[in-house]
Formats: C-alpha cells, structure tokens, sequence
C-alpha cells in the first residue's frame, strides 16, 4: 500500500489532485508569510521600484535562482503527474510554479527600499522554468538536470551576518562555497541499444571564490575574486532504478546534489587544479 501511494496515475484522481492544490496553496501563504515577517516585516518600504543587481556575485546568485526555479517548477509537474493529471498540463501548470513563486518573492523585493525588482533574477527564473519544459516537451525526460553542491568557506567567518553564521545559513547566503553544475546523462543520448551505464553523468560546474561582498571587496581589497569552472563525472541517482516506489521517490528528492566526484577546476586566472574528491 505505501508503495502504491507513491505510484503516479494515468487517470485523474479528484483526491489526489485535490491534496496537491492544498498543501501546494498551504505551502504558498505559509512561505510568503514566513518571508514577510523575516525579511520585509521590519525592513523600510518604498514605491515598487526596480534593481540592477546583474553585477553582484559574478551572477552566483542568478544562476541560484535559474536552479531553484527548475527544481520548485520539476516539484510541481511530478505532484500533477501523481495526481493523474495529463502529462502535457503537468508539464505547463506544474512547470511554472517554480516561476509563479519566485516572481511572488520579486514583487516583495519591489516594494522593498533595501532591495529591488530586479529584472535578471526574473530572467534566470524564466531560464530554469524554460530548462525543465523545453526538456520535457522535447525529449519526455530530463536529460540535463541542474544540480548543486557545497563546502565550507573561510570567507563566512570574516562577514558572518553576510555570509552566514551557521552550516544552514552558509550553505544558502555564501556563494564562495557553492558550485552549481549542469550533469547531462549520457546514456540518454546514445540511443536505447547503447549499454553505457544509464546513471552515469557528465557534469560541467560553475563557481566563485573570493567574494566578501556583493559586487567588490571593498574592506577585504587584498582578497581576489575569482570565477571558476568545472568538468566531473556524476551520479543520475533518477536513473537507478529499484522495485520500490518509496526508494524511487527518495531518490528522486536527492537528486539535486551532485555527488562528489574526482574534479578538474578550471578558473580565470588560468590555474588549474586536480580534486580527488570534490564537495
């Protein structure tokens, strides 16, 4: 029976469906009132008004935003799918979710003095939406899938209230030990016949180092910002398939971690460097 809960359906279930507009709609007021009262609650307000901030964090944040917005939009086509709904309305209601609530969080950042609407956040939330439903219009699969991993920096201690405090606030506020990655399945590319290991990827990575402020290191000026780029194998954990749905399902809730790999780093500079093992 928990197997068959975690089953999708071909037909449509009233029930189910009714269940993921629920928690969907609960999970929605829940979150945007949590954000209002964290982050806007007791900040100044002003007239809705726009942000450039295209410059902060050699885009580390704009690429954040295009991955959340592909896992928030992935997250809704598959709670659709378990509900019997058609795999073409999935993929264009559940799809766009992801889009729907960050735009929501824009608007919030409009009205607010310390922040901004800010036109390329929309723009990387529109690439991520794009990412998941041009795939899955496509190919009926997500042979490209965003993923991220992250270690800890030295960076967080000096600027902690920027960077985060703790491994919870750091994972999410310091950029220097985040890598985003784009893992491509291979196998999914040769064709049915080929016997290439179907969870077996190649990842290409993108990150920075360096970064105690947003756009320039104006206390730390000795401290250089860099940007680094990637290649590594990875792990489709989507693509191990077992006979039980729940170990499907939470392979499938994992599958957003790129799993550590040997890593060769490539960075502006022109240094490479060798990973055994990369977090």
């Amino acid at each position: 029976m928990l197997q068959d809960s975690f089953a999708q359906l071909d037909t449509l279930n009233k029930k189910r469906l009714t269940t993921v507009v629920a928690v969907e709609s609960a999970g929605y007021a829940g979150i945007m009132t949590g954000l209002y009262y964290l982050w806007y609650k007791d900040a100044p307000s002003q007239g809705f008004h726009t942000l450039n901030d295209n410059t902060s964090w050699e885009q580390m944040d704009k690429v954040g935003h295009t991955t959340t917005s592909y896992y928030v939009g992935r997250a809704g086509y598959e709670a659709l799918r378990w509900s019997g709904v058609s795999d073409k309305k999935s993929i264009f209601y559940g799809g766009t979710v992801g889009l729907f609530f960050l735009t929501s969080v824009e608007i919030l950042d409009g009205f607010s003095a310390s922040w901004g609407y800010s036109w390329g956040d929309v723009g990387a939330n529109t690439l991520g939406t794009g990412l998941f439903i041009g795939q899955q219009l496509g190919w009926k699969e997500q042979r490209i899938t965003l993923k991220f991993s992250y270690h800890n920096t030295e960076y967080a201690e000096l600027r902690p209230s920027l960077l985060g405090e703790n491994l919870i606030q750091r994972s999410i506020k310091d950029y220097n030990g985040q890598t985003y990655w784009a893992s491509a399945n291979i196998s999914s590319f040769l064709g049915d016949n080929t016997k290439f290991p179907k969870w077996i990827n190649l990842a290409v990575g993108y990150g920075a180092d360096g970064m105690v402020g947003s756009i320039e290191n104006t206390l730390y000026p000795d401290i250089e910002r860099t940007r680094q780029y990637y290649i590594s194998l990875d792990v489709d954990l989507t693509k191990i398939k077992t006979k039980s749905k729940f170990l499907n399902t939470v392979f499938g809730a994992f599958g957003f971690i790129k799993f550590p790999m040997p890593t060769i780093e490539f960075n502006q500079n022109g240094r490479t460097k060798f990973y055994g093992v990369y977090f």
